[in-house]
């Protein structure tokens, strides 16, 4: 990254708090309002009388997933992980209850070591790896990098895995639906010695194997049903492409309808979370084969070496610090085969630029109507600044920016002959 002048930089380096004793009780009373009015279960595998230190991996659909955690390793003492905008005016809180900052999508040692100082505290140390709120409430990608970090923290592993928490509060929608009971399976994944016999290839593809959830389908499993009137609104956020005409970026939604603008084509969403065609036939009935489809999409442009947004007019706000974002003016990204490239200029005429080339990130962070009214944006990171920048023109899509993120780091492991395995980065 480039820019004609510096900001104050986050503290990335300093050490973990362990959770201040008068905040631990907080936390646990803040998490149980929630946790009684969704009749949460928690199924314990190995883990109730689990005793730190030990590795936390838990999957990623709402903020709820923070509060269930909580409920669940109680009293337990333990650091979170947690991208710097959660960060944004409450510094001295987040820190004293045990948070670690971290920049999303970004290789970072400094965090390994804090990982390790909290291991070496005797206390938990909690990963979110999917590093993301899910779009579709399925399993997000893994760094391949978890397994090497299982080992050297020669401490049990344990996920967490939440079910529910999407198709309550979808991160397209942020509405509740009233979904209860929610569930969350606490399983014993790895004892030391098994690490210790274990290869990085067979931890990661255990890893991966726990890691699969699909909300939706849970839904329908348990027989629930989502008690709201707009359940469809915003969907169009996710499923950009109209799989009827294929069509991109003339979605729409409205109640509990979603349609094309451009041929008319509209589904309802049904309180069970399954999609059904109003007219015609229903090629996807559900929200993640839609998605699925459209990666498929995004993949095929890829492989023709085709895939670019074009040049795209933004307006870019930098999270330097914990403080508050800094608008950093107007400019242009291009996404392309080459990865993102961002020129900024502000109204005093300082220039800022910022490139994410390929290999370097193998997924991105998107928001949608980040905070209700700067609107959707990709969140891009360096070790030392993040850059929340908002595409101004509506024929584009921030989710097709990921998974296109996502495309290209896989066909650039494939080109240098490194393999890509299922669910892993």
């Amino acid at each position: 990254m480039a820019n004609d002048r510096d900001f104050e930089r986050f503290d990335m380096a300093a050490p973990p708090i362990r959770t201040r004793w008068y905040l631990r009780p907080l936390t646990y009373l803040l998490s149980l309002p929630d946790i009684i009015a969704h009749k949460v279960q928690i199924h314990y595998e190995g883990t109730r009388d689990l005793k730190p230190p030990f590795l936390l991996l838990s999957n990623h659909n709402a903020f709820m997933d923070f509060k269930v955690l909580t409920r669940a390793i109680y009293p337990r003492r333990a650091n979170y992980v947690v991208a710097i905008d959660g960060f944004i005016g409450r510094e001295w809180l987040l820190r004293n209850v045990g948070c670690i900052c971290k920049r999303k999508f970004t290789s970072d040692v400094t965090l390994v070591r804090q990982l390790a100082r909290v291991v070496d505290n005797g206390d938990i140390a909690v990963i979110y790896p999917e590093a993301r709120y899910s779009l579709c409430g399925t399993t997000a990608v893994l760094s391949e990098s978890l397994a090497k970090l299982c080992k050297m923290l020669k401490v049990p592993v344990a996920t967490f895995i939440c079910h529910g928490h999407h198709v309550n509060s979808p991160f397209w929608n942020l509405h509740p639906r009233g979904i209860k009971p929610t569930e969350a399976d606490f399983k014993l994944l790895y004892t030391p010695e098994q690490l210790a016999t274990l290869s990085a290839d067979q931890i990661n593809e255990g890893l991966v194997s726990a890691f699969q959830y699909d909300d939706f389908a849970w839904l329908k499993e348990k027989g629930l049903e989502m008690h709201y009137d707009k359940r469809a609104e915003g969907l169009d956020r996710v499923l950009y492409q109209c799989p009827e005409c294929g069509t991109e970026y003339e979605m729409a939604s409205s109640g509990n309808i979603l349609f094309c603008r451009h041929c008319g084509k509209r589904w309802e969403m049904k309180p069970d979370g399954s999609l059904h065609a109003l007219d015609g036939e229903t090629r996807f009935d559900s929200v993640p084969a839609w998605y699925e489809w459209e990666r498929e999409q995004v993949r095929a442009e890829v492989e023709a070496g085709t895939y670019s947004s074009g040049e795209l007019p933004v307006e870019v706000r930098s999270l330097p610090n914990s403080k508050k974002f800094i608008p950093l003016g107007k400019g242009t990204m291009v996404h392309d085969m080459n990865g993102f490239r961002v020129n900024v200029k502000d109204p005093a005429g300082h220039r800022y630029s910022m490139e994410i080339p390929v290999p370097s990130a193998y997924s991105v962070h998107v928001e949608y109507n980040y905070l209700g009214k700067w609107g959707d944006c990709v969140d891009l990171n360096t070790l030392t600044d993040t850059w929340y920048t908002y595409p101004k023109v509506p024929g584009c899509s921030v989710t097709k920016m990921a998974l296109a993120t996502e495309e290209l780091y896989f066909a650039w492991r494939r080109s240098t002959g490194k393999p890509c395995k299922p669910g892993l980065a």
